[in-house]
């Protein structure tokens, strides 16, 4: 699971713990643990959403300053399903 650069120290610190995804299929398992620096993020839940369902608080949560900040990120690629991602980091 790949998160932008500026985000990945708040994700070390623990300070972020979800991650909004537009993907065309889910692309991580519930358990599942993936590197990041020095250690990995564990998935602990998987939710799939309606995009109508992401406010900015949710943004604000994964670490942007708002809902448009967020899918400026967020829409890179084709997907167009909408997943909440949560999960903890450990070090490795």
């Amino acid at each position: 699971m790949m998160f932008a650069k500026p985000l990945r120290e708040r994700v070390r610190s623990g300070e972020i713990t979800s991650s909004v995804r537009l993907w065309l299929t889910p692309r991580v398992k519930v358990g599942a643990r993936y590197p990041l620096l020095d250690g990995f993020v564990e998935v602990t839940r998987l939710q799939e959403v309606d995009l109508a369902d992401i406010t900015d608080e949710i943004a604000r949560e994964g670490g942007f300053a708002d809902l448009e900040d967020l899918m400026k990120t967020a829409r890179h690629g084709r997907g167009e399903r909408v997943f909440i991602v949560d999960f903890v980091f450990a070090r490795g």
